[in-house]
């Protein structure tokens, strides 16, 4: 959440509940303006689910950004089977790859890392996904 409203506002706001919100986003890329939906689900209401409510979030979508903190070795861990759920889901009905990027937040608090960039960099090379390693803070 604080990724995505980070990419909406330019505002840091550190603290967010698990609450799923759909938002909306007018932005201009090589002078088309596109209208962007942005569908943010907090990863534990996501555990917490049926798969159904997941697999109508993944027909939804048209590509996808997960997101896991740094200093956080389980929200990193559970990003192979997700990967592979929306691969399965999107690509099974077509021959088309889905658009997938790896984002690693919290770059900023580097002292309590305990996914390397490598390991990232890595996982997403071997499941065919782009990678970013961002801060939301900064």
């Amino acid at each position: 959440a604080a990724l995505t409203v980070r990419f909406l506002t330019r505002r840091f706001i550190g603290e967010y509940g698990d609450m799923e919100f759909i938002y909306s986003h007018n932005l201009t890329v090589d002078g088309r303006e596109i209208l962007l939906h942005i569908w943010d689900v907090p990863n534990s209401q996501e555990q917490a689910e049926e798969g159904s409510s997941e697999e109508k979030r993944i027909q939804w979508a048209d590509s996808f950004v997960l997101v896991y903190s740094i200093c956080d070795r389980a929200s990193f861990n559970i990003l192979p089977l997700k990967i592979q759920f929306i691969k399965a889901a999107k690509e099974g009905q077509s021959q088309e790859k889905v658009p997938i990027v790896i984002v690693g937040n919290k770059r900023d608090l580097h002292h309590q890392r305990v996914v390397s960039s490598e390991e990232g960099r890595l996982l997403a090379l071997s499941l065919d996904c782009g990678f970013y390693e961002v801060s939301a803070a900064e």
